[in-house]
């Protein structure tokens, strides 16, 4: 199914503001019509609802991409990661989970994208424009001996690849520059007695980080629209939830509400049911 899909994403290179204005006319999806193609995908096999699963959030890959144009990768192959990510996710996505796809896929766009910057991160750290890109792939093929260049090859190697004995000797400095290893010892910490080893950021195969980052971010979308929810009813309404369910330090009582209101105190309740009502409709919208 991933062969199938991936022409659907193909992110050309020199058109990348006609590909963004393209991906932002489609449409979002509603609740409703995510679940009926997801379960039309997931049950049925259907291709043409994984198309219009992955069509709906192109935006949505954009967006995530653009945080990572730092890297001085190109920005095409940053969405087209995102994209690849995307197809992945709703190969996976379940529609009897319960969570919307946007939520579920975030982790696997970033995935991909993390694993496209981390294969290149030297490439970007030792030559981050075309041309320094050009004279790094061409000097590797030129340089004959390890170690340095003497002057008269340097010079040799420069009239050759037509650039100057000082864009030599920049790209030589940083094709022989070190890395870091993997667990410095302390005499070779370089951050003077802060012992940062990038061992510690090697990932922890012993939790689960796809169910992680699916919580945190369901989390924020269930506190969005809960906000959403509150926002849409009546002024004394929304006071009474707040009062009663909001308010960690001091929350109210119904006679107390009642007091402030100048009404009986099953008249709150009867608001207080009304109002959670309301809200419960449209957080399942």
């Amino acid at each position: 199914m991933i062969k199938n899909m991936q022409v659907l994403v193909y992110v050309p290179q020199s058109s990348l503001e006609a590909y963004v204005r393209t991906a932002n006319t489609y449409p979002i999806l509603t609740a409703d019509e995510e679940r009926i193609l997801a379960e039309r995908l997931h049950y049925q096999g259907d291709i043409e609802a994984a198309k219009q699963l992955i069509l709906s959030h192109l935006r949505f890959v954009v967006h995530i991409a653009r945080n990572y144009s730092g890297y001085g990768l190109p920005q095409a192959d940053l969405i087209q990661e995102g994209n690849i990510g995307m197809m992945k996710a709703v190969r996976r996505f379940k529609p009897e989970v319960g969570v919307r796809l946007v939520s579920f896929a975030v982790h696997w766009v970033k995935a991909e994208i993390h694993e496209y910057v981390l294969r290149n991160w030297r490439i970007v750290k030792v030559a981050t424009t075309k041309a320094q890109r050009k004279l790094f792939f061409n000097l590797r093929k030129t340089k004959q001996r390890l170690g340095w260049f003497n002057q008269d090859e340097v010079e040799i190697v420069a009239k050759e690849l037509g650039v100057t004995s000082k864009d030599i000797r920049e790209m030589e400095s940083r094709m022989a520059a070190q890395d870091i290893t993997l667990d410095p010892t302390p005499e070779d910490d370089p951050f003077e007695g802060q012992h940062i080893a990038p061992v510690l950021y090697l990932k922890d195969k012993s939790s689960d980080f796809a169910d992680s980052i699916e919580e945190d971010n369901w989390d924020d979308h269930a506190a969005d629209k809960l906000n959403l929810a509150i926002e849409n009813l009546d002024e004394r309404s929304q006071d009474i939830i707040r009062a009663r369910w909001l308010d960690n330090n001091n929350k109210s009582t119904l006679q107390e509400l009642a007091n402030r209101y100048g009404v009986s105190a099953e008249r709150v309740r009867q608001l207080e049911k009304n109002a959670m009502k309301k809200m419960r409709l449209a957080i399942e919208a």
